[in-house]
């Protein structure tokens, strides 16, 4: 067999439900994590010799289990921790099923991701590091890929890691869901990284695939989790009907070639409609609630797109005004974009791009902003300028099916 392929697919499919269920019967995130990649190392070495063995999951658990008590048993800190694991047992994950969502087999692999995220984001992390350890524990992105992510170098993203881990170590930070009296207090990072979970998923950053359905699979399945918990929050009713909505247009994102599919050109008739049923309900009662949130008003111009039988039909202008109200939430460059695109349609290209130039400081690096601006100027006639915006947007894409798509505006 095709060893390190075969072992590839492995590790995207048991990685991080290992690591959860490792990390919830030791209490260490680190040590968890060290333990997996161990034993994905092992498993590289001994299937190559002896084949794989018919449970890749359970012998994976099994060796991560063994390597981490070894760990603990050479670490004289460890011994306090080994004399409550000894009456424990190796984590019984079972392989994925590829007719579950993430290909995850129970609420209980569920119950263990979500704790796991709680304990990315606990409070004696700062925000950054709680998103970049996220990103490496549970998404399971490389070091490289990460500092690409926050536009840091490797050796330095390599120290934060580093730094949060040993963090969550000194806290004794509990690999658990918190009580409900303290979900609260923890609620916007853990959206935060749900949705930064869905977003890798559903366009990954880096790598040889456009997109990872596990991930974004396992990201609304951990919302609905969270729904069940909070059932009184209003933004995680907007988090998961704002996913879904994202979801219903997922069989028509890339075409037979594998190539990124724009919004303006999918077949909507395609679409899921019962997930944008559910999402619109879902939304109306977030709503209802009167507490509105960022992810409220997402998903509502999610569903103003979802609304439109024709991308002609759009309603631009309640878009717009959407990306208003969310400019009060989350005041942030990217927001101030998105509404850019909006004031094309409502007033013009040359408006948008006059809302879009001074975003170039902070946007510079931010490959989307050339794409956009490339859009407008061509809308404008100025090709030259366009064909540069597109060459820089390309130079700072990462995910195969943009960089197609741009080098395809390119070749136009």
């Amino acid at each position: 067999m095709d060893d390190a392929a075969e072992l590839e697919r492995t590790y995207r499919r048991e990685a991080t439900r290992i690591r959860a269920a490792l990390a919830a019967r030791i209490g260490d995130v680190g040590l968890a994590e060290e333990a997996v990649q161990e034993a994905f190392v092992e498993a590289l070495e001994h299937w190559r010799a002896e084949g794989m063995p018919p449970s890749p999951g359970g012998w994976l658990a099994t060796t991560a289990w063994r390597k981490a008590v070894d760990r603990l048993r050479r670490d004289r800190t460890g011994q306090e921790k080994l004399t409550l694991l000894a009456a424990a047992q190796p984590p019984a994950v079972q392989d994925a099923s590829p007719g579950m969502p993430g290909g995850w087999g129970s609420r209980d692999d569920a119950d263990e991701l979500l704790s796991l995220i709680f304990a990315c984001c606990h409070p004696s992390l700062p925000r950054d590091s709680q998103i970049a350890l996220t990103l490496r524990v549970v998404c399971g992105l490389t070091t490289a890929e990460i500092s690409a992510a926050f536009l840091a170098s490797e050796p330095a993203m390599g120290q934060r890691l580093s730094r949060a881990r040993k963090a969550l170590r000194d806290a004794g930070a509990a690999v658990r869901i918190p009580e409900p009296d303290q979900l609260g207090g923890r609620l916007d990072e853990v959206l935060a990284v749900i949705y930064l979970m869905f977003n890798e998923g559903y366009l990954a950053s880096a790598g040889r695939t456009p997109a990872r359905r596990d991930l974004a699979a396992q990201a609304v399945a951990l919302s609905r989790l969270l729904q069940t918990l909070m059932p009184g929050e209003p933004e995680v009713l907007g988090l998961l009907a704002l996913m879904l909505l994202h979801e219903s247009r997922a069989a028509t994102r890339f075409d037979g070639w594998g190539r990124l599919v724009r919004l303006a050109d999918q077949d909507r008739t395609l679409w899921n409609r019962a997930l944008i049923g559910e999402a619109t309900r879902l939304l109306s009662r977030a709503m209802a609630m009167r507490r509105p949130g960022p992810y409220q008003i997402q998903a509502a111009i999610a569903a103003v797109h979802a609304a439109a039988r024709r991308y002609p039909d759009t309603d631009w202008r309640q878009i717009r005004a959407l990306y208003d109200r969310l400019l009060l939430f989350t005041p942030s460059p990217v927001v101030r974009l998105n509404r850019a695109v909006a004031t094309r349609f409502v007033i013009g290209p040359q408006e948008a791009l006059d809302e879009v130039e001074p975003l170039a400081g902070d946007l510079g690096d931010y490959r989307l902003f050339h794409a956009v601006r490339a859009e407008l100027l061509t809308g404008l006639g100025r090709h030259d300028q366009a064909s540069v915006a597109n060459e820089r947007a390309l130079a700072l894409a990462a995910n195969p099916a943009e960089r197609e798509l741009l080098a395809r505006r390119l070749a136009l």
